[in-house]
């Protein structure tokens, strides 16, 4: 991916160096929501599908069974400072396609007449664990994002695990995940999350699954409506790529983690399978259209 020598978002908040972040506890227990989050539940998750979650509440609600509820407010956080941009090769890297990812969705939502007004999210980088508007957010979850305080959270260090442990190596399948979790941003900003929310406890955990599962469908089109824009654009795709992304998106389907447990319970998915992660990323990709997004209209996913 061509990303050197780029415009870097201003929106990225560096709390590396600050452990837990302004407000946090990193000496302390783990919480996400008022909810009590030991490691043995995000191993879980690992299999259940944490990684590219829209945010804690998708992931330890559906593992909470039914009933889990939404996860109760966490009390605000206070903001931090205006944080110098990140200075790491792989902090460049992640305020450069933020930074890509917001000239792409601030033309497009121009372009729908006004209706919606695109508002950067930030993006913060952490270690460990860091408070967020959902909770206590920590690396095990993998990135994810807030609608609370509409931040995308990711410790660089998944990077390293989704190279090694679930076999996707490359900066455009790096890219994606900013992506993908800038697609959930998008979603929000159209009151998409705030509706399937609202289903939460009015449905069977069942459909609240499948809900899910086209929430998650629809970001990974919208990371490839991004894809679609950023080349045409400006021309960042190197050969192999768009496969680095595709195998990202296969390598995280339900259906391929639940294998690794010997089980596979199409009723529990959250994410989608391994097909369907592909298709939606290319259908996006491939037209740059939002309107080509409906998960929740299509007959077939």
């Amino acid at each position: 991916m061509k990303w050197e020598d780029q415009r870097q978002s201003s929106n990225v908040e560096d709390r590396r160096d600050g452990g837990a972040g302004p407000g946090g506890n990193p000496g302390g227990g783990r919480r996400l929501g008022g909810r009590g989050v030991g490691l043995g539940t995000v191993a879980v998750a690992l299999v259940a599908g944490w990684i590219f979650g829209i945010n804690p509440l998708t992931v330890l609600g559906l593992l909470g069974g039914e009933g889990g509820g939404l996860p109760a407010p966490a009390p605000q956080v206070q903001q931090a400072p205006a944080a110098k941009p990140p200075q790491d090769p792989m902090g460049r890297f992640v305020a450069t396609v933020l930074a890509d990812t917001e000239d792409v969705w601030r033309e497009l939502f121009r372009a729908q007449g006004g209706q919606y007004q695109y508002q950067d999210p930030k993006l913060v980088l952490f270690r460990g664990s860091t408070p967020t508007a959902c909770g206590t957010g920590q690396s095990a979850m993998g990135p994810f994002y807030c609608p609370g305080d509409q931040k995308v959270y990711i410790d660089l260090a998944f990077y390293q695990t989704l190279r090694d442990k679930l076999g996707a190596p490359g900066d455009f399948a790096q890219a994606y995940v900013i992506a993908h979790e800038v697609g959930h941003h998008v979603q929000n900003l159209l009151g998409i999350t705030a509706k399937i929310d609202a289903q939460r406890g009015k449905v069977s955990q069942a459909r609240m699954n499948a809900l899910s599962v086209r929430l998650e469908l629809q970001a990974d089109c919208l990371a490839g409506v991004w894809a679609h824009h950023a080349q045409r654009s400006r021309q960042v795709l190197e050969q192999g790529d768009v496969e680095e992304a595709l195998n990202a998106a296969a390598q995280i389907g339900d259906d391929k983690l639940q294998a690794g447990s010997g089980t596979i319970r199409p009723e529990s998915f959250t994410h989608g399978t391994s097909a369907q992660r592909v298709a939606w990323f290319k259908r996006g990709i491939a037209g740059g259209r939002m309107a080509d997004c409906n998960t929740f209209d299509a007959r077939t996913l």
